[in-house]
């Protein structure tokens, strides 16, 4: 029996990974990390199980036909070929389409989270091999993300340097006195770090800030998404509704004069053209609490209360990511800024606004920032974009105009997508309408160590090699450490990295030495090392070179020469001197930039806006429950669902809808009981948990679970695994932004009857 140790990198942790006559028999946290997540434990049997062990074509499209059997995509069945039919097969068909089509007519799709490693990341490795081909579509900003990424660089600065700058934990505990927050803290989510991420530290940072005396206050329809150590207030809102919450506060603040006139008047434009809309004199609807309490369910009373707290402690708003993936998702975002502004906090120590604290590891950490450099992308020639959560739409509705921040685009007419990284059966809303959109293109290309959900409905599926696989460096922008992944274990004979499988079909497309140029994947590693060097050089310090990096494991950064101050408060002392990237360089409570775009679902100034589904709402008599689909806490996303650690948190391979007590008996729904959750979009199985720390009218059920539908392929068919997107609608947070708004969804949940099937989501597609 031979066994070693060795060292891994993922998304959610550095693990020291115990290896076993070739399999990894344990998996263990570094020392340097005070609290490893046990999402580790999906690497024990997750990188073996479930491989797709050789290169396949699906069936339909293999033996041709008029349109190559779209219409069996998901459903049918696989032929195994060598790796040269495989590689010259796709090259035969990238170079049809950009020929008879041109480039645009080629999806790169792709999302970020498939690797901590900085050089094998798939997604930098599909657009690199895009542009040297001549470019494709392809999408911007994130699933996670979307509407803040479009809508605070109107408002405040940049989303990439919110996310690394603003408030940290250490702050908070020196300084703040009151942490509301808007969808709460969900520090599971805190698990994980887009790059990698080395300490876990955000559950200290809390406990510190509440010894310190620092309370906390959580608005959202789960009481667990903020630790209970934190002692704190629970306010049960409607979700969807955060925004008229907001809204009567800041009502109570300026009728009772707590409104912060000076810093209103020297950081800030427009307050003068939102002040009317508060009042009711714009139209005719007074923001009061007895208003937003008919809206959201939240007492007049506590809304008063709560108001007269925030202004007599120094208080940090945040939200959660979750609430700008909603419909009018800018709202709530743009609303907590001139709330926090209201306030006059904005700038001081542990106050002001913050987003997503708790839904990353690294926001509020203290860490040093630093910029590694990535693989060269190179530039594509082709412009054609589209948000990236409107797949489905640009897949149905080709040559078809749509709104994206003040741009008026055409959908691309699509006959080819490439995949490599991600899956969107998962990160995608309504996926009925997303089964029927993949039928649309002539091929779909995949990527894929497994046999997920995406490998299903691909019609070239390549064996990629896993992070454990191959070499790599883990070098996160967010994270003050680097650290050497080591090829934990052999690849199945068959499997080749993403950049291996780019390189084969790019020379067969007579560009290989334009995709590779010349160097091997460790060459690469080390070309990208020399150009953080040069960063780092200015920056201040000197990076070792990459043989002894590579000698010694990881590389640690320096300290900053200087602290860092608190986020803003630069602005605050002089706004002129230290200007905002706004237009006015200053804190936008109405944007004439935004107004000027024309949107009836996002004006100049935030406001209420009634959501096309809410508890309260016409739907809500036919479908009274609420869902909400919040990240898992057993995996990242739907990475390794098949795992042993992520399925023994179901129950019969079924995903976990929590329920409250009150719901359940209201429908004879047991503990632990096979149930049907549905809609006017789809249905899916899932079993059910009581739980009194939801809201009555609330279900949750998390993301990720493996997309299971009982008929493959089939448009409506009824999903066995617990998969939430089933239920989803597939439409933009607004004009402006067109993110997903998943959490607008309400739903009807009953128990099964009959024998329930079994998903089918861990199993091999059959084979000719």
């Amino acid at each position: 029996m031979s066994s070693a140790t060795r060292r891994t990198a993922t998304q959610w942790g550095v693990y020291d990974v115990d290896v076993v006559d070739g399999r990894i028999a344990s998996v263990r946290g570094i020392d340097l990390d005070p609290d490893p997540s046990p999402i580790g434990d999906t690497l024990v049997d997750g990188v073996h199980s479930l491989r797709i062990e050789r290169p396949a074509v699906r069936q339909g499209w293999l033996d041709g036909g008029p349109d190559r059997a779209r219409d069996r995509r998901g459903a049918d069945s696989f032929v195994e070929v060598d790796w040269d039919v495989a590689l010259r097969l796709a090259a035969d068909e990238i170079d049809r389409v950009r020929t008879e089509r041109g480039n645009e007519a080629i999806y790169g799709g792709s999302y970020g989270w498939a690797s901590a490693g900085r050089f094998h990341h798939a997604q930098s490795q599909l657009h690199r091999f895009m542009n040297v081909i001549g470019g494709c579509t392809r999408s911007v900003g994130s699933y996670s993300t979307a509407a803040a990424q479009t809508i605070l660089p109107h408002v405040v600065e940049q989303w990439y340097r919110m996310e690394l700058e603003q408030t940290t934990w250490s702050e908070i505990a020196d300084g703040g006195e009151l942490v509301v927050s808007f969808g709460g803290l969900p520090v599971r989510n805190s698990q994980v770090s887009y790059g990698g991420i080395t300490r876990h530290e955000v559950g200290d940072g809390i406990r510190r800030a509440h010894d310190r005396g620092v309370r906390f206050v959580t608005i959202g329809p789960q009481r667990s998404d903020t630790p209970g150590y934190t002692d704190h207030r629970w306010i049960p809102i409607r979700p969807g509704t955060d925004v008229a919450l907001m809204l009567a506060v800041a009502h109570v603040l300026g009728t009772e004069g707590l409104v912060d006139r000076a810093f209103l008047d020297r950081c800030t434009v427009g307050y003068e053209r939102f002040e009317p809309y508060v009042r009711g004199e714009s139209d005719g609807i007074p923001k009061t609490p007895e208003w937003a309490a008919a809206i959201t369910g939240v007492p007049a009373d506590v809304i008063t209360g709560l108001a007269r707290d925030m202004a007599r402690h120094r208080t940090l708003l945040n939200a959660s990511w979750a609430l700008q993936r909603a419909h009018h998702g800018e709202q709530p975002y743009w609303m907590l800024v001139v709330l926090a502004c209201m306030l006059g906090d904005v700038g001081t120590t542990g106050g002001g606004f913050g987003f997503g604290h708790c839904n990353e590891g690294h926001i509020g950490s203290d860490g040093r920032r630093f910029g590694w450099a990535a693989l060269p992308q190179g530039t594509s020639p082709i412009t054609s974009i589209i948000p990236v959560a409107r797949i489905a739409d640009m897949l149905l509705s080709p040559n078809q105009p749509f709104d994206f921040d003040g741009h008026r685009l055409t959908y691309p007419e699509i006959d080819l997508v490439y995949w490599a990284g991600g899956n969107p059966f998962h990160h995608h809303q309504d996926l009925n309408r997303l089964v029927a959109a993949w039928q649309r293109p002539s091929t779909v290309i995949v990527h894929e160590p497994w046999w997920t959900p995406i490998a299903r409905f691909a019609d070239i599926v390549f064996p990629a090699t896993t992070a454990q696989e191959r070499i790599d460096v883990c070098m996160s922008s967010h994270d003050p450490y680097a650290h050497v992944m080591e090829q934990v274990v052999e690849p199945p004979a068959d499997a080749r990295s993403d950049h291996a499988i780019f390189a084969g079909i790019a020379e067969r497309l007579g560009l290989g030495d334009a995709f590779t140029e010349g160097r091997d994947e460790r060459a690469w590693m080390e070309h990208m090392w020399e150009r953080s060097a040069e960063r780092a050089r200015a920056d201040g310090f000197d990076l070792p070179s990459f043989d002894d990096f590579w000698a010694a494991g990881r590389y640690e950064l320096p300290p900053a020469a200087e602290q860092r101050a608190a986020w803003l408060v630069d602005f605050r002392d002089d706004p002129a001197a230290h200007p905002l990237d706004t237009p006015s360089g200053r804190i936008e409570i109405f944007s004439d930039t935004i107004a000027s775009f024309g949107y009836d679902d996002c004006p100049g100034h935030p406001v209420w806006l009634e959501p096309y589904e809410r508890l309260g709402g016409a739907l809500a008599d036919r479908f009274p429950l609420h869902l909400v689909s919040h990240q898992p806490a057993t995996r990242l996303h739907s990475q390794l669902d098949h795992s042993e650690f992520s399925r023994r948190h179901k129950i019969d391979d079924r995903e976990v809808v929590r329920i409250h007590p009150d719901a359940a008996a209201e429908r004879g729904i047991a503990d632990g009981a096979t149930v049907r959750l549905f809609n006017d979009r789809g249905a899916c199985l899932a079993a059910a948990r009581l739980d009194p720390d939801l809201a009555p009218d609330v279900l949750a059920l998390p993301t990720g679970a493996w997309y299971a539908p009982a008929e493959p392929g089939v448009v409506g068919s009824l999903e066995l695994g617990g998969n939430p997107n089933v239920l989803t609608r597939d439409v933009g947070t607004s004009s402006l932004a067109q993110g997903p708004s998943a959490h607008t969804c309400l739903v009807e949940i009953e128990p099964f009857s009959g024998e329930a099937p079994s998903p089918n989501a861990y199993e091999p597609p059959p084979f000719r």
